[in-house]
């Protein structure tokens, strides 16, 4: 059985996951504390270490179960099928939110000035520079290349 990645609405990751896991479906969904300060009070939380994101382990033909629970809207593609995560990384989420020294955990995407490296494709191993996200593509600056590269994406 594989890990997929469920996408939920916004704010629903802990009601998603406690409806699945009552369906008998594996899921897992980090979780961090964080004080929060209100103008009266502070308060302890617990939110999700990924925003819309639950991690559910079941086989492929039972994928389309998780539908039956409200808050779930889809499931995450990479390349055209349903991004798969391995054990392995789920593990290491797992160790990594039980260790003591971790304080303050953030998540955050690709912003425009980030460095980056390319991992894959044509450019790959080459350093770059974000410049501009838009809805369907980035544009990155290849310094050492001397070049402009737009990649598009889904």
């Amino acid at each position: 059985m594989n890990w997929y990645v469920v996408y939920t609405k916004p704010k629903w990751e802990k009601k998603v996951a406690d409806k699945l896991s009552q369906l008998g479906i594996e899921t897992y969904c980090p979780l961090i504390t964080q004080v929060k300060q209100w103008s009266d009070r502070k308060k302890k939380i617990e939110l999700p270490l990924f925003n819309s994101y639950v991690f559910v382990q079941l086989s492929d033909s039972d994928r389309n179960s998780v539908f039956q629970v409200a808050g779930v809207v889809r499931y995450l593609f990479w390349l055209g099928k349903p991004a798969i995560v391995k054990d392995q990384e789920i593990e290491i989420i797992k160790k990594s939110l039980k260790a003591p020294n971790i304080s303050d955990v953030t998540v955050s995407a690709i912003q425009v000035g980030d460095k980056i490296k390319l991992e894959s494709g044509a450019f790959s191993n080459q350093n770059a520079i974000v410049q501009e996200i838009s809805n369907s593509y980035y544009t990155l600056v290849l310094e050492t290349l001397g070049c402009v590269l737009k990649i598009k994406y889904k």
